[in-house]
C-alpha cells in the first residue's frame, strides 16, 4: 500500500475521474488534499480511500451533499456501508443478468422460428426496470421503510403480468399529464389536484400492495419529493419547475 503523495493528475489517472472533478470535490469540501509549500495539491492514501468511497456512493445514485454527510458522520462505518452497497450491486447484477438472459432467449426463439410465450418477453425488461429504480431510490426507500418492505414491493412488481405492468406504466404517464393540468389550474386544493392525488394513490398501491396504503404514508412520500433532490428533479424535469412542490402540496391537501 502506497503512502500517497499523489498529484491531482496522478490520482485522476489512477481513479478514472478528471482533474476538474477532483478540483470540484476540493472546492465543496468533499475531498480536500493537503497543500504543499508551493501551493500544489497533494493527495494521501487516506484521500485515495475516501475518493473510492465517494465513487462507490456516486455509482449507487447518492448526491454529493448526502455523501459528504455520510462520510463525515461520527457514526460512519466504512465496512458496514460497503456491505450495504455490495448487496445493492448484487441486486443490480441480478437484474442485468435477467435482462441478458431474456435477450439471449429472444434471439434463440427468433433464429429457431419458435414462438415465444408473451409473458416471457417482459421478464428481463421488468427486472431491469426494478433494478434501475432500486439504484435510483432503493437506499432511501430501505432506510425509510426497511429491506423487507422494499423487497416485497420488488417481488410484487416482478410478478406482475403484462397487462398489469402496462397499466402501471400508463398510469405513470397519466399522472405526469394530470400534474401538468393541475399546475395549470394553479390550486393544489382544487379539483384537478384532487384527481391527481387519487391517481397517485392508486399508483402507490400498485407498488406497495393491497392494505399497505395509508394517508399518512402518502403524505410522507409527498414530503420526500421535496426533500430528496432526485425525486424533485424527476417531477420538475418531466412537468416543469415547481412540480414536485405542487404535488407535495396537493397530497397534503387531499391524501
Amino acid at each position: 500500500m502506497g503512502d500517497g503523495g499523489y498529484s491531482p493528475a496522478q490520482l485522476a489517472a489512477m481513479s478514472g475521474v478528471s482533474v476538474r472533478t477532483l478540483h470540484h470535490y476540493d472546492r465543496i469540501g468533499l475531498l480536500v488534499p493537503r497543500r504543499l509549500a508551493n501551493g500544489y495539491r497533494s493527495y494521501s492514501s487516506a484521500d485515495a480511500a475516501r475518493l473510492q468511497q465517494i465513487l462507490i456512493f456516486r455509482s449507487c445514485g447518492m448526491e454529493l451533499s448526502e455523501i459528504a454527510r455520510t462520510l463525515d458522520s461520527p457514526a460512519f462505518d466504512a465496512a458496514h456501508a460497503l456491505y450495504a452497497h455490495l448487496e445493492e450491486l448484487n441486486r443490480r447484477r441480478d437484474a442485468l443478468d435477467a435482462l441478458i438472459a431474456n435477450v439471449e432467449e429472444t434471439i434463440m426463439h427468433i433464429e429457431e422460428g419458435i414462438p415465444m410465450a408473451d409473458e416471457k418477453r417482459f421478464e428481463g425488461i421488468k427486472a431491469k426496470a426494478i433494478g434501475d429504480n432500486e439504484r435510483a431510490h432503493g437506499a432511501e426507500a430501505r432506510t425509510r421503510w426497511g429491506d423487507a418492505a422494499v423487497d416485497e414491493a420488488n417481488e410484487r412488481l416482478g410478478a406482475m403480468d403484462e397487462e398489469a405492468w402496462n397499466d402501471m406504466e400508463t398510469l405513470t404517464e397519466d399522472i405526469k399529464a394530470q400534474l401538468k393540468a393541475a399546475m395549470a389550474a394553479g390550486d393544489p386544493a382544487g379539483a384537478e389536484a384532487e384527481k391527481l392525488v387519487r391517481m397517485h394513490a392508486r399508483w402507490l398501491q400498485m407498488h406497495w400492495g393491497a392494505g399497505t396504503y395509508t394517508p399518512e404514508a402518502h403524505r410522507g412520500m409527498g414530503k420526500m419529493y421535496t426533500c430528496d433532490e432526485r425525486f424533485t428533479a424527476y417531477y420538475d424535469d418531466a412537468c416543469g419547475a415547481g412540480a414536485a412542490r405542487f404535488l407535495c402540496d396537493a397530497i397534503e391537501a387531499w391524501a
